[in-house]
């Protein structure tokens, strides 16, 4: 699933494009992703100006003035700029036409959204309940040494929960915790104010090197251009089972936890 660093990307990729212009054309041809597309959409943002795009965690903002639409890509989706009469493809569902080009939504799971909200977009129930985003100025050690204080679930969960901190996924939680050299299981109520200052700092570092390097293509993502991240070239642990550390040559360690895979080294992240 495309996390903070891909959808950030996406968004990078289309603003220039998309930003300032009128919305000429909505074209819906399959309204059946995980919530259908509103069906009056099209009445209420084709001839408005696109005043802004932005992301909220993993969510795509597209400002029309009167209200917000909100994208989110799902398992599998993208968001690509290509010239409006490129003929789309079998799971090119949606086009937000501006002229000669196209935002074109791709998702062959169908598990993506493009959904209406009037006003302001935090309004929304996808949003309302939303944690701090991790490259902002609330995100600070203080503030998870706070929230984390009198927890038993194991950091790398707490990470994940998007109502604490949103967009660090599975694998930039993994990452950012080698980072930080702090085993993903240990309880989050155990880190003190230095090793939440460690982790705020490396989940900082993780996210802002995975965008640089266009985020993570492990299947299906690409970006706005239609090129893939390459940041998966830069795992330190996420994906490399048996593989030697790459700080300290012993073997990354993997294991299974809320139903996602968590890798670590168990020499550089000890437990405590």
């Amino acid at each position: 699933m495309p996390e903070l660093p891909e959808v950030e990307t996406t968004c990078n990729g289309v603003r220039p494009h998309a930003e300032g212009r009128v919305l000429s054309a909505l074209v819906v041809r399959n309204p059946r992703l995980r919530q259908p597309v509103p069906e009056d959409l099209p009445a209420r943002i084709v001839g408005a100006r696109l005043q802004g795009v932005s992301r909220r965690a993993k969510y795509l903002l597209f400002d029309f003035g009167a209200g917000v639409v909100i994208v989110h890509l799902g398992m599998s989706g993208s968001l690509r700029v290509v010239p409006a009469a490129q003929p789309p493809g079998r799971h090119d569902h949606v086009d937000f036409v501006f002229g000669e080009l196209a935002l074109r939504l791709r998702d062959p799971r169908r598990f993506g959204m493009v959904v209406w909200q009037p006003g302001d977009a935090d309004a929304h129930p996808l949003l309302a309940h939303l944690g701090p985003e991790p490259l902002g100025d609330e995100f600070d050690a203080a503030w998870l040494h706070r929230v984390t204080r009198g927890l038993r679930a194991p950091i790398k969960h707490v990470l994940m929960d998007s109502r604490r901190v949103v967009g660090v996924g599975n694998i930039y939680a993994s990452e950012s915790l080698f980072r930080a050299r702090i085993h993903p299981m240990t309880a989050a109520g155990r880190l003190g104010p230095q090793r939440c200052a460690r982790l705020v700092e490396a989940v900082r570092e993780t996210l802002r090197a995975a965008i640089a390097a266009g985020g993570s293509t492990l299947r299906d993502f690409v970006g706005g251009d239609g090129k893939p991240g390459y940041f998966q070239q830069q795992y330190f642990v996420y994906g490399r089972d048996g593989e030697p550390c790459r700080i300290c040559v012993g073997p990354v360690r993997r294991v299974v936890s809320g139903q996602r895979a968590t890798y670590f080294c168990p020499h550089c992240q000890r437990r405590g």
